[in-house]
């Protein structure tokens, strides 16, 4: 009885916890923005603020009210999982 305890322990660990900016996009976004929709040649996103800028943007547009906390999280996915951009003042807050 231990051993399935511990195997389904270790399985528990192993399975990776979505982030707060992972479930808002997936949530009020992927319906519209895929992951080729990053990938296009028009992009407006080249570095972290203008990237941060886009997310604002858009969430605005769609009328989810998020506040910057929210919208660096969003950021702070997006930049993680698929531009990898610096970040120009060398943090990852809410506050410029």
């Amino acid at each position: 009885m231990a051993l399935a305890g511990a195997g389904a322990m270790s399985y528990a660990q192993q399975v990776p916890v979505a982030t707060r900016g992972q479930l808002l996009y997936t949530t009020h976004c992927v319906t519209c923005h895929t992951t080729q929709m990053h990938w296009r040649n028009g992009k407006l996103a080249y570095d972290w603020d203008s990237l941060k800028l886009q997310v604002s943007r858009w969430q605005g547009t769609a009328g989810l009210q998020w506040d910057d906390a929210d919208i660096v999280e969003v950021t702070r996915y997006l930049n993680d999982a698929i531009y990898r951009y610096s970040q120009s003042d060398g943090r990852v807050s809410s506050s410029k």
